[in-house]
């Protein structure tokens, strides 16, 4: 169903109706802030699980669904595509001098993040949104969004005085983690998310990632505080609110493990779907393959065409090298491709993975990739190219099932050398198996956990006493800096007495010695 001013009365209607026979059914309103496919992936997952559910969900996405494809009559989309950036098929050159260094780039990040609050907020299907909840004729219960590195993602929720739910596509809540649960990562044990490695498991590493988590926590605080002043919105008027969840898209095979808030739920790998059939040509081309197939992808944001021509031309000769044959996603044609490739610009990646006869993964790392190689239990080469994607690889090779190679780099032989290892090497297909089987082994699946937890939140208010009570302390108070302070202040107090008392008994005492000494004399 499509939001549309004419309709939206009766779309609204119509979604009560339909859910009317689902007990307790809530009203839930989702905005996805980001124009990442991997993004609205995690969060389609999560509504998609609150939708079977008989929950009524109006969804703002910049990804909405194909004409003909609605999933259920209680779930409306309000199309966002011609007013969000969405980040496809981009020039590997592009997103390399993005992502090429962090520093300086959260004053974009954070700006990037208003500007979606901007386009969203200014929608005339949000503004119909708060009048009717306003005046009662179809009211919400529930505001499920993205935040990304700002807090006017709780606007809605604070205006609509509801729960609010965020929902983070990335492996870890990342650097609004103290904002958003309370408390903040110990980067002794918890790398950044754009650091290079997964565990900072040296004094090198845990060096660079202190730095990198200060230097991140105040350059966000200073943007959002500058950008609040420089472009001030009625958003920045409205006290931000806490969430009552975080759903975050991590498991302990992919993430290592860590103390969280009650209100952290993990549900890493909630976008998977049962296997479909796959396309008789692709079937017939993996089935016949006698050593089997490799599976060549760095997903949707990046294009593998734009890769320069010394590294394509890597990978064409050592391809063409294996006896195993390729699945590679590529926009375009290569007059030199090898005979064992088999090349389309989209491939049903859940379907290929799954399939029995594919031997090995060559990602770029993303975490939503990932979590479909884990599913099914196939070893991993990675190249990660930006953002999270060093740490998501650097987790699996700790895990013993992946090899991660620089992409700039990379030489023929290193990397044919990497593939035959990965692929004739049993261990890694044995790691990987058993890293499938942790995956997969939890007390509830993750779309079960996102209708009971969600639900637990309904039935109790917002659930406040999930909240820590650390939410409620200033930053200085966290860090326990007034406490220390206090502590320093005490010493210093102490010692000075104990200085002042030693000397004027050494000056008593002096005296004294000297008096007796006169006597004596």
């Amino acid at each position: 169903m499509r939001w549309s001013p004419a309709l939206s009365w009766w779309s609204a209607v119509a979604a009560v109706v339909a859910t009317a026979c689902a007990a307790n059914a809530a009203n839930i309103l989702a905005v996805e802030t980001m124009g990442g496919i991997s993004h609205w992936n995690f969060m389609s997952g999560v509504l998609r699980a609150l939708v079977d559910n008989g929950h009524a969900v109006t969804a703002f996405t910049p990804f909405p669904s194909p004409d003909g494809h609605r999933p259920r009559d209680n779930y409306t989309e309000v199309d966002m595509s011609r007013e969000m950036l969405t980040a496809v098929n981009h020039r590997l050159a592009d997103v390399r001098q993005k992502w090429k260094n962090p520093f300086g780039r959260v004053y974009g990040w954070v700006r990037l993040s208003r500007n979606a609050c901007d386009k969203i907020y200014g929608h005339p299907a949000a503004e119909d949104a708060l009048r009717r909840h306003r005046d009662g004729r179809h009211r919400f219960d529930a505001v499920v969004v993205e935040p990304f590195l700002s807090d006017c993602a709780s606007y809605l929720a604070g205006r609509l005085s509801v729960p609010l739910v965020y929902v983070t596509p990335l492996p870890a809540v990342g650097l609004m983690a103290r904002w958003h649960t309370g408390h903040a990562a110990n980067p002794a044990v918890e790398s950044s998310l754009v650091s290079g490695h997964g565990i900072p498991g040296t004094f090198a590493q845990r060096l660079s990632n202190a730095a990198l988590t200060a230097y991140c926590t105040v350059a966000m605080v200073l943007a959002n505080a500058a950008l609040r002043y420089v472009e001030p919105r009625e958003y920045d008027t409205v006290p931000p609110v806490t969430p009552s969840l975080v759903f975050v898209n991590s498991h302990y095979v992919s993430e290592p493990a860590k103390p969280v808030a009650p209100s952290v739920v993990n549900v890493g790998g909630i976008h998977l779907k049962p296997p479909n059939g796959l396309p008789e040509d692709i079937l017939e081309f993996i089935e016949q393959s006698a050593h089997g197939v490799i599976y060549f992808t760095f997903g949707s944001t990046v294009q593998m065409s734009s890769l320069p021509e010394n590294i394509k031309n890597s990978f064409i000769e050592v391809l063409a090298q294996i006896p195993q044959r390729i699945l590679w996603k590529y926009e375009g044609e290569l007059e030199n491709k090898p005979k064992n490739v088999m090349m389309k610009k989209w491939l049903p990646q859940r379907d290929i993975l799954m399939h029995p006869n594919v031997k090995l993964f060559i990602s770029h790392g993303g975490i939503s990739g990932l979590y479909e190689a884990v599913d099914a239990g196939v070893p991993v080469l990675g190249f990660p190219l930006f953002g999270d994607q060093h740490r998501n690889i650097d987790n699996l090779v700790n895990a013993g099932m992946a090899i991660s190679m620089d992409l700039f780099s990379v030489s023929k032989e290193a990397l044919l050398n990497h593939v035959v290892e990965l692929v004739n090497n049993k261990k890694y297909t044995t790691n990987a198996k058993t890293t499938s089987n942790i995956f997969k082994d939890r007390p509830m699946t993750p779309a079960q956990s996102v209708v009971y937890w969600t639900e637990y939140v309904l039935r109790h208010n917002g659930a406040t006493h999930l909240k820590s009570h650390s939410l409620n302390l200033t930053w200085y108070q966290y860090y326990l800096l007034d406490v220390i302070s206090f502590a320093i202040f005490l010493i210093v107090v102490v010692f000075f007495a104990v200085y002042k008392m030693l000397k004027y008994i050494y000056k008593y005492t002096s005296i004294f010695h000297q008096n007796v000494k006169a006597k004596t004399e």
